[in-house]
């Protein structure tokens, strides 16, 4: 844990992209006691400013030297940046929370969502790592019925937003949206195919499993984070052309018989889970639902009529806040306290 103090030196790598930027709103939204905000980015962005408890901040250039007096670093810059940095902000004295997978498997790193495992931060030795958006949100989701029933196996097919891949996705999405409309051809750069109006069964690189390793993140960090390595998981995941928000279609197995309003009932007092689910009304969770909002919401909870033992789930979360940056903030306040 941190040094207990009135107010902490805390910096942000990443401060100028989509997931940095988040968490500094967060610092200041859920007034964490920073005493001060270094904002650190590449050399392209530095120079430019971000605002910070009404003040303008300058970003400046991530170097070896960054970390001088630095309680709490937030990484969100990407795997090279994390494996090259995060080790030398620890050796300076820094706590690191790391949103990128660099981190996340290795078997001396906490991999922790707080309202799943909080009781891992124990153990850790400087450095932390911040899971995968879809996996996030599906954890907080399911952990109250993994302890209820202990769930045998997870099916889980994501639709994830332009957001999830940065700031150049969602303003590529934007322009083939204009392109369109205006009957032109859109020119994709980001994606390798048009992302306005259409979805991509293809998110990060393909294995020779034919799975790819974003489908694979689902499997080996589901089961670190609930500490049961026998579950079994399965996952599809697809970009849609949604700018924020994730959403998830899950099907799960259990051990023990879990009715649809048993696991409404579980869920509805679950931390950090709001249950949508009505459809009769059309009571279902959107990613217009969730944008802006720090919890995981969750509806269609019907039960499997093809097995015994199944319930059908759809999830759907902020991936910039409770998958990434509302979720590295909630790590550091549980240092601090």
């Amino acid at each position: 844990m941190l040094k207990k103090k009135t107010a902490y030196r805390v910096a942000v790598v990443g401060a100028t992209g989509a997931v940095g930027a988040e968490m500094i709103e967060v610092l200041e939204e859920r007034k964490f006691p920073v005493e001060t905000l270094r904002p650190l980015a590449s050399s392209r962005s530095a120079g430019g400013s971000v605002s910070f408890q009404g003040a303008n901040l300058t970003v400046e250039q991530l170097t070896k030297e960054s970390f001088d007096k630095i309680d709490l670093a937030l990484f969100s810059a990407g795997s090279d940046v994390s494996k090259e940095f995060a080790p030398i902000a620890v050796k300076a004295g820094a706590i690191v929370i790391d949103n990128s997978s660099a981190w996340r498997m290795e078997k001396d790193v906490p991999l922790v969502v707080p309202e799943v495992n909080a009781h891992d931060l124990a153990w850790h030795r400087g450095l932390i790592a911040n899971p995968n958006c879809s996996t996030i949100q599906m954890v907080v989701a399911l952990k109250p019925l993994h302890d209820a029933a202990r769930i045998r196996r997870i099916v889980v097919t994501t639709f994830q937003s332009v957001s999830g891949t940065g700031k150049e996705a969602m303003d590529e999405l934007m322009d083939e949206c204009k392109d369109l409309l205006m009957f032109k051809q859109p020119q994709p750069k980001v994606y390798p195919f048009q992302i306005a109006f259409n979805c991509l069964p293809h998110i990060d690189g393909f294995l020779p499993s034919g799975y790819t390793k974003e489908e694979m993140k689902l499997v080996h960090e589901t089961r670190k984070i609930m500490g049961d390595h026998s579950i079994a998981v399965t996952a599809t995941t697809v970009r849609v052309p949604v700018y924020i928000g994730h959403s998830e279609s899950l099907n799960i197995e259990t051990e023990r018989k879990l009715t649809a309003n048993e696991a409404r009932a579980l869920l509805s007092v679950a931390p950090g889970v709001q249950v949508y689910d009505d459809p009769a009304h059309a009571v279902y969770p959107m990613p217009l639902d969730a944008a802006g909002k720090d919890d995981v919401y969750v509806g269609r909870i019907r039960e499997d009529e093809s097995i015994p033992n199944g319930l059908n789930l759809w999830v759907v979360a902020d991936n910039l806040r409770k998958g990434g940056a509302l979720n590295a903030v909630q790590i550091a306040e549980l240092l601090v306290m």
